[in-house]
């Protein structure tokens, strides 16, 4: 039975309210994700904040700040939802919004391990873990400084996380398990002592993970 006042969205045949629809979805499931791992660079800008203040130094609004990391993220779910477009233009997107294909599920997973291991993963997930550093060389006064704070900080979290993201086309972006894992996933890669390990350690996981799903197709 439908509810009274229920949206209801028809994934089979694509029209404007359901790519505005897909787009709100991934922007409300960024935010969701990816502000928790965002805490240690605002607690940080705050505490900087704090001591500039104290120091009668110009305040700058961390409000901004977060507004300009989130406005990266909902960049990122507008490309994504072209993507999930495009895969319904080629008929290899179910209903539940998962990629049909096992050869891109395979290469998605290859692709995501291997980039675990590359030098613009590394670079990009030590500024996501040094929060401090970060904020002594890109500091700027003003409001409109700290959009731009935002913007490159949402820049290397992007830069770091992206290809995780692209799972979500693997298991599912309705699949609130898989987007609580992907999530919990991140924050320990940002937070955790042994963060750069553990992103090397998923990386051989999803990569025998991929060959195994492409094996599966001979």
């Amino acid at each position: 039975m439908d509810m009274p006042g229920m949206v209801m969205v028809d994934f089979q045949r694509w029209g404007p309210i359901t790519v505005l629809f897909l787009f709100v979805m991934w922007s409300v499931m960024m935010v969701a994700m990816m502000v928790p791992s965002a805490a240690p660079m605002i607690l940080a800008f705050v505490t900087v904040n704090q001591r500039r203040q104290a120091a009668n130094r110009p305040f700058v609004p961390v409000a901004i700040f977060l507004l300009g990391y989130l406005a990266v993220w909902t960049a990122f779910s507008a490309a994504a939802t072209l993507a999930e477009w495009a895969l319904h233009q080629a008929a290899m997107l179910s209903t539940t919004m998962t990629a049909t294909s096992p050869a891109l599920n395979g290469g998605l997973l290859i692709a995501a391990g291997v980039f675990q291991w590359t030098p613009m993963k590394r670079a990009c997930l030590k500024g996501c873990r040094s929060p401090l550093s970060f904020l002594m060389s890109e500091w700027r006064d003003g409001a409109g400084g700290a959009f731009v704070m935002g913007i490159r900080h949402g820049a290397y979290c992007v830069g770091c996380c992206w290809f995780l993201m692209a799972l979500l086309f693997v298991a599912g972006v309705m699949n609130l398990l898989w987007v609580a894992v992907i999530a919990l996933f991140v924050l320990a890669e940002k937070i955790s002592p042994k963060g750069e390990l553990l992103a090397r350690v998923a990386g051989v996981g999803l990569v025998i993970a991929g060959a195994t799903l492409i094996a599966h197709l001979w």
